[in-house]
C-alpha cells in the first residue's frame, strides 16, 4: 500500500478551514465522502485509473492545538496500490495536492512537513 503524509500549519481560522479543504480536494479531482469537525475523508473520482490506483485521501484537523489564527492540518495520501517505483500515482497525486496546498490564496502556510 502507497501511504505519503504531509503536515501543515496554517493561517486561518478554525471555521475557514472545512470550506478550503474541500475546494483543494474538489480542485484536485476529489469528491468529499465523509466530513466530521476535525476530520475528512475524501476519494479520487473513479475512472481515470484502475481501482488499486484509486486514491484516497484523509485529512485530520487538530482543533485541540488550534489558536485563534493557526491550526494544525494532517493529510495522508494513500491506495492499495505497491509502491515499486518511486513514480507511482499515489505519489503524483500527493504532489498535485501539495502544490495546490501551497498554492492556495485563501490562507497561508507558516510550516509544512511531507513525509
Amino acid at each position: 500500500m502507497a501511504r505519503y503524509t504531509s503536515s501543515y500549519l496554517v493561517n486561518a481560522s478554525l471555521n475557514e478551514i472545512p470550506t478550503v479543504l474541500v475546494n483543494i480536494l474538489e480542485s484536485c479531482g476529489f469528491e468529499l465522502v465523509y466530513q466530521a469537525v476535525d476530520y475528512m475523508m475524501a476519494r479520487e473520482i473513479p475512472g481515470q485509473v484502475s481501482y488499486s490506483k484509486l486514491v484516497v485521501i484523509e485529512v485530520l484537523i487538530d482543533s485541540t492545538k488550534a489558536k485563534a489564527k493557526e491550526v494544525p492540518i494532517t493529510w495522508v495520501v494513500k491506495n492499495d496500490e505497491l509502491p515499486l517505483q518511486m513514480n507511482n500515482h499515489c505519489q503524483q497525486r500527493f504532489e498535485q495536492i501539495q502544490q495546490t496546498i501551497s498554492e492556495d490564496k485563501q490562507w497561508h502556510l507558516i510550516a509544512s512537513v511531507a513525509n
